[in-house]
């Protein structure tokens, strides 16, 4: 039988089991993806600890997982477009972390030659997510942005795509992870206290927009820098939403298989580099979520469902 991520109750990551489960078919309008990677996401570790079990709850047995890369294994009646074989990548909430996903045809996007599995995974979680927000903050050519957390795996998506539209970006992060932002063109600056002088020191002429991917007071600091909340977008930080109107946008607002189409052409053709911090076996998804919640990374966390290469190749 198939494997899937399972949990069956809140908690850390000792309540995830590798499960064994029917295999799932595709029914009309359906296509079924035998999953080749499945990436890891912050938000992830909130929903299965129940954090957010008042908006989100858990409907236990719960499944893992949302971002995915695989091939077309079925193909339901009435889908056009998708064939048996096809490399797609796609999105499915809660469902990801397994061997075989069923979805929506609205929730695939092909994936191009070029592409490996691991980057093509990252795509509709944490793609979509960097897109909505530089799409929200709108930079244009000869501009300034600041990224938070500019070494994770929303952070340095972000600050590529707002540099792609021509702004200069300056990127917060750990002393450690410089050299890393620097081989993307961020100029980097430490994170913490005294970080608005920071950010005057680097940007004498003044921000533009501001993009919080890690919350803890980035949007107080923009606001301090006198970025208009309109030019300020954090995916961490609903207390500052509510006080200052800032945006708001994510992986919801770039749910569309267009835009992730446009992104994986963009890594294929190396214009955007998504970084894979480390991949793991299914079954030591425990040890991944661990890693996880340390946040001291750089780039993404991935779950080779199927061994891959980094080729794009899978066996």
């Amino acid at each position: 039988m198939p494997k899937a991520v399972r949990y069956t109750r809140y908690g850390g990551p000792e309540v995830l089991e590798v499960a064994e489960v029917p295999r799932p078919r595709a029914g009309r309008g359906q296509v079924l993806v035998e999953v080749v990677a499945a990436a890891l996401n912050p938000g992830e570790i909130g929903i299965r600890e129940g954090v957010f079990a008042a908006v989100w709850p858990a409907h236990f047995p719960e499944g893992q997982g949302n971002d995915f890369a695989g091939h077309v294994a079925e193909v339901g009646d009435g889908v056009a477009g998708f064939a048996v074989g096809d490399r797609v990548l796609g999105f499915a909430p809660r469902a990801a972390q397994a061997e075989f996903v069923v979805a929506g045809p609205d929730a695939l996007a092909p994936m191009p030659a070029g592409l490996g599995w691991a980057e093509a995974a990252s795509i509709a979680g944490a793609g979509a997510t960097a897109w909505a927000g530089v799409a929200a903050v709108a930079p244009r050519r000869g501009e300034t942005v600041v990224v938070s957390a500019a070494a994770g795996g929303v952070g340095v998506l972000a600050a590529q795509l707002a540099k792609l539209r021509g702004a200069t970006v300056i990127g917060t992060a750990s002393e450690g992870n410089f050299a890393f932002l620097r081989g993307f063109g961020i100029q980097p600056v430490a994170y913490g206290p005294g970080l608005a002088e920071r950010l005057r020191a680097a940007a004498p002429d003044g921000v533009d927009a501001f993009l919080d991917t890690f919350g803890d007071g980035n949007v107080d600091v923009a606001i301090e820098l006198g970025v208009s909340p309109a030019r300020i977008n954090t995916i961490a930080d609903g207390r500052a939403v509510q006080r200052y109107g800032v945006h708001s946008d994510a992986q919801e607002q770039a749910d569309e298989p267009a835009i992730w189409a446009r992104l994986a052409e963009y890594a294929a053709k190396d214009e955007l580099t998504i970084p894979i911090a480390r991949t793991y076996p299914l079954d030591d998804v425990r040890d991944a979520y661990r890693d996880l919640a340390t946040r001291h990374v750089s780039g993404k966390r991935v779950l080779a469902v199927k061994p891959f290469t980094s080729e794009g190749n899978s066996r």
